[in-house]
This record gives C-alpha cells, structure tokens and sequence, in this order.
C-alpha cells in the first residue's frame, strides 16, 4: 500500500512525508532533484514532474493513494488533470488534493479559480477523495519578518474581515492522516476547511508582532496596488497580479471558517492547532 506524495520537497509536502513517515507508512515522493530531496531514511524517491508523462507513469506504477499537490504556476490546472487521468489509468482510486479555502468564492483569483476546477474534475471522476481546502498559511509571512524586524510594519493587506490563519505544520499532518485513513477504508468525496485557532485581520497580526517584540508594530494598510508593485521585485508580473486579486477577496470576504471547523481539527489532531501567536513568538525569540 504506497502513497505517492507530490510536492514532497515544499512548504506543506515536507510536512506530509515527515508525518506520514513518523506513522510507518510506505511513501513514494515526487521531486525533481533527487540529489536535494532531503527526505526522511526509507522514503522512496521518484524523479520528475507533473508534466513528464513517462515519469509519472512510472512514480505511480503500483500505488494505491495520491496526495496532489501542485504549485502556483500558469499551467496548475493542466499539471492536476494530466496526474488525475495517469492516475485513474493506474487503477488508483483514491487522492487526497490540497486546494484552498472559498475556492468556489473567489472565482476571479486565478489559482483559486483553478484549484475549484481541479476539485470539480476529481469529483466528475468518481475517485474516493478527500479535498483538502487550507487558509492562508501562517508560514506564508516567513517573507515579510525582516520588514516587519527592521521597520515596524507589517506589510500584508489582509484587510479587516479577518483570515483563519493555519500553520502548514498543522495541514501537513492533517492530510497525513486522511491519507492514511483513505489507505484503510473506503468512503465518498469529502471537503475539509483546515484552518488555525484564529481570525486574523490585518491589524490584528500587526498587534501579535507588537506584543511579540515588546513594540510598535504598525499594519501597512489596504493598499494592493503597492502590494501588487511591491511583489513584482521577486516574483512574474502574472502571479503578482493573482496575488494583488486574492488580498482585495481578503479585504472583502475574508477567509471564514465555517461552524465545527476547528473542533473537527481539533479532535482529528488530538491537540490545539498552532497559532500565529506562537510563530510570531518564535520569529522573536530568534531575533534576539
């Protein structure tokens, strides 16, 4: 019974092999440099892509769960519909997809857009899925804690209706465990909202960092044409812009659990889920 694990080398993938090794489980992991996997002692490696279709033809010969997990980049959609047709030609039945939360909400944000398609498709397929719907990552402000060490300003527009911040920790292992858990038993299409103990806005975050340093630390605003401008230094000018579209839904939707999330988490877990509190705590703690 082995579980190939796509992304293995990321943010949330590195989290799913550690977990799911931890439990004793058969892993196979997709990366695209063997040589700078870094994996835990007895997981299996298997080199390419989503796009390679010999190769995953080849990562998934005998498995019998999928974790898909897909980057943001032009072509996400096609990368998950040409894994989940080689995937149902190898007699897998059961995936495990990472999506994002209100997918089905922000329908003009491009890579939530894509991902409602992507878990649209899986549904169309009939395979025994759990759909796996994260809010915004806590480990996602890793890139700003030198602005907001060095400036005092945080620089997120998350606006003021709040997100349900997790840590990727945390999802991770959830989706260690509903992989597992699909190994075991059958069972039909789930979706499953993974998010933190907390609904941050903006300045709310800006008011964790305060207390973590013991000063001032002031939220940027709502701006996202500065924000859009600003992450066209490091990043294509596309994703910035489908960055720029995603922080204006934070600003007007929000990224809302909806009732019993947490609790499920919570009990599913089987400890309280890690706060932005607690990583801003850290990020201190270093800095000093």
């Amino acid at each position: 019974m082995t579980i190939l694990v796509t992304g293995a080398t990321g943010t949330v993938g590195r989290h799913v092999v550690r977990e799911l090794a931890q439990r004793g489980a058969d892993i196979r992991a997709l990366v695209r440099d063997p040589a700078k996997a870094d994996l835990p002692v007895g997981v299996a490696v298997a080199q390419g892509d989503l796009l390679d279709v010999d190769a995953m033809r080849s990562a998934l010969s005998g498995v019998s769960t999928l974790f898909l997990l897909n980057a943001v980049v032009p072509d996400e959609v096609t990368q998950a519909l040409v894994a989940l047709n080689l995937a149902r030609e190898a007699g897998i039945a059961r995936v495990v997809y990472l999506s994002v939360i209100h997918s089905d909400l922000y329908v003009n944000v491009p890579h939530f857009a894509g991902k409602y398609g992507v878990e649209r498709m899986i549904e169309a397929m009939g395979f025994e899925a759990t759909i796996l719907r994260p809010a915004y990552f806590i480990d996602n402000d890793r890139t700003v804690t030198d602005v907001v060490l060095t400036h005092g300003v945080y620089p997120m527009p998350l606006g003021h209706k709040g997100l349900a911040m997790v840590d990727a920790n945390d999802i991770g292992e959830v989706a260690a465990l509903e992989l597992i858990r699909r190994e075991r038993s059958a069972g039909p299409l789930l979706r499953l909202n993974v998010v933190g103990p907390d609904t941050l806005t903006g300045p709310d975050v800006a008011g964790l960092w305060s207390e973590a340093l013991g000063r001032p630390v002031a939220y940027a605003g709502d701006d996202t044409a500065a924000f859009e401008r600003s992450l066209r230094a490091f990043m294509p000018p596309w994703m910035a812009f489908d960055m720029r579209l995603m922080s204006e839904r934070f600003q007007t939707d929000g990224m809302i659990p909806e009732a019993g999330d947490r609790e499920r988490l919570t009990a599913l877990l089987g400890r309280p889920l890690r706060s932005y509190r607690d990583f801003a705590a850290g990020v201190a703690g270093a800095a000093r």
